[in-house]
């Protein structure tokens, strides 16, 4: 691999994060409204809608606390030295909580639900469409077409609502949400592993299903064109088996395209489905956004935006870097 291009791709991504760090810098500081004083006329409130006392004063206590009352030259440069330390700040919900502690709670349960149900439905669905490309397949797997069509169309938190309808109303099989047993305690046991994968299963099963649909008609339109190229005319000519032809000069050549596409969705990983965590109430990233923009928690909104755009750009780096790894053709011009 050159070496130039992995400095300049490397060089890329470093920009990619200083600009992300700075729009997500000056995005919540743009925002009319003082966001701590809101947020404490919120606590203080008494259930006869007054407010308690004393509320700029706390807001200026609190702005101090964060920060947020230095000039704004000073509050960008802590704000990268608390970047690199990989410190977000406090949440302004649940001070004295910090966001990374909130973000490390929650992004474990998405990367294992959201990540292993992308990873699941890219392989069944990739595989699906190019067994639905191929000329020699039976009839009957023809009419799964018109299912991943529609399949396809369907949102993912759509069929979550459904799911929740069959298989936890009609039928009571799966608990309706949560990541465990409610007031269960956690440990590295089958049993645990049990309850967790339990909880998991409608959730994700809600992203691999419309994930298949969508993950297979690509791939079948990726294999239609690739069965058409000289390579797989000669080698049927050359007499190779059918099943040589299909895996590794199909069905390799029709996946490189995908690989962009999942290097996107991994990326988009640490986000969560956060539609589908809200209805399943399930404790990942997702949720924990959705929260944070509720209660206008903008340190919290702040950090994960970050993480977001952060592993979004360093996939899309590392599959710039394997590219030439998985396709030898590839050869990339540093002039």
């Amino acid at each position: 691999m050159n070496l130039q291009y992995v400095i300049r791709r490397t060089g890329v991504f470093i920009l990619v994060v200083v600009l992300a760090v700075t729009v997500n810098f000056m995005i919540p500081r743009l925002i009319p409204g003082d966001p701590i004083e809101e947020k404490l006329s919120q606590l203080t409130a008494t259930s006869s809608g007054n407010l308690v006392t004393g509320i700029e004063e706390m807001a200026a206590a609190y702005r101090t606390q964060f920060g947020l009352d230095r000039p704004l030259v000073e509050q960008y440069v802590n704000y990268w030295r608390d970047i690199l330390r990989l410190d977000f700040g406090y949440s302004l919900s649940n001070y004295p909580e910090t966001v990374s502690n909130s973000i490390s709670a929650a992004l474990p349960w998405t990367v294992f639900l959201v990540g292993t149900s992308t990873l699941i439905s890219f392989v069944i669905g990739s595989l699906l469409g190019g067994l639905l490309a191929w000329p020699r397949i039976p009839r009957v797997l023809r009419g799964l077409i018109p299912v991943l069509m529609v399949i396809s169309a369907v949102p993912y938190f759509l069929l979550g609502i459904i799911l929740i309808y069959l298989f936890v109303i009609v039928n009571r099989i799966f608990p309706a949400g949560g990541a465990y047993t409610f007031g269960s305690t956690l440990h590295w046991d089958l049993e645990s592993l049990g309850d967790i994968l339990h909880h998991a299963f409608l959730p994700g099963m809600s992203i691999v299903v419309a994930g298949i649909g969508a993950w297979a008609l690509n791939m079948r339109g990726m294999m239609i064109s690739v069965l058409g190229e000289d390579f797989i005319t000669l080698a049927k000519a050359k007499g190779l088996r059918e099943k040589r032809i299909f895996l590794w000069y199909g069905l390799r050549n029709g996946l490189l395209p995908q690989l962009t596409t999942l290097a996107l969705t991994l990326g988009y990983v640490v986000s969560g489905s956060i539609l589908v965590e809200v209805i399943f109430s399930y404790p990942g990233i997702g949720y924990k956004l959705y929260q944070a923009i509720q209660t206008k928690d903008f340190f919290v909104v702040q950090g994960i935006v970050l993480v977001l755009i952060v592993s979004i750009g360093f996939a899309l780096y590392v599959l710039d870097l394997v590219y030439p790894l998985i396709d030898p053709r590839i050869q990339y011009d540093v002039r």
